[in-house]
């Protein structure tokens, strides 16, 4: 059997309440890689105890970049990207397992599908389920792009396959601290807009605001998923007009400037 080496990669600050249950959901795989931001809690420690490799960077910038320097430490054929708060499921591993012990295909890469947790709840709709990602790819081929916020994958022409199998995301399991990374969300967002020359009126804030809330509650039906989904929607109208709103505001203190 031609099994190819998988590199797990984490990338972390602070999640010693969840690191412990991610690095067991992977801990079949060749080696697993955190790269630790700067840790003051017991993150790293608890790597190294579950056998993980582990590096730091403090010097922050971005979510792309991040990602890009803790590949930059994988020696694995195939990587797979996993955040604190996600677990690999039996079957997602069984899914990944088939591919690296098949013959390796070019322009390949693999999405899994994430079961996104919800203030007690696991989502079924909203956009939530199956909120398909990229996160299986060859190492010497694929990495991320350079966003500061919202990093994809560059995978250029590559065909995407769908894995079996749930990847699952505590998303939000405190309304508090699920807000305020929204909030920081919409901050990185801005600047990065706002630096490639991109600008915002208000009046596309509160439109774009109030079409997330629609596109959420309706054509994502989030409906069905009840008391949840209508919360839910109303975070994605909230979120998204911070985002244009803040925009606006660097263009208006670009304005005063003059």
């Amino acid at each position: 059997m031609d099994k190819k080496r998988l590199s797990v990669v984490v990338i972390a600050k602070n999640e010693a309440e969840l690191i412990s249950d991610c690095l067991i959901s992977a801990e079949w795989a060749d080696e697993i890689i955190l790269l630790d931001g700067g840790s003051t809690d017991d993150t790293v420690q608890i790597a190294q105890r579950l056998g993980a490799k582990v590096y730091t960077n403090t010097q922050w910038q971005g979510y792309g970049k991040q990602r890009q320097i803790a590949q930059s430490y994988a020696g694995g054929d195939y990587i797979f990207m996993i955040d604190a708060d996600e677990r690999i499921t039996p079957e997602l591993r069984l899914s990944i397992e088939k591919i690296i012990t098949s013959p390796t295909q070019e322009k390949q890469v693999y999405s899994c599908a994430r079961r996104n947790f919800f203030l007690g709840k696991f989502m079924r709709h909203s956009g939530w389920y199956p909120d398909r990602t990229i996160r299986l790819y060859q190492n010497k081929l694929y990495g991320y792009n350079d966003n500061l916020v919202h990093e994809s994958l560059d995978y250029s022409d590559a065909q995407v396959i769908r894995l079996d199998g749930d990847l699952l995301h505590l998303t939000c399991r405190d309304y508090f601290v699920f807000q305020r990374k929204q909030f920081s969300y919409a901050e990185s967002w801005a600047f990065q807009s706002y630096q490639r020359g991109k600008s915002a009126s208000m009046t596309s804030a509160v439109g774009h605001g109030l079409g997330a809330f629609f596109k959420t509650l309706v054509i994502r039906r989030g409906f069905a998923d009840g008391k949840h989904g209508f919360l839910l929607a109303c975070i994605n109208a909230q979120y998204t007009f911070n985002k244009y709103a803040a925009l606006w505001t660097l263009g208006q203190q670009k304005k005063a400037e003059k």
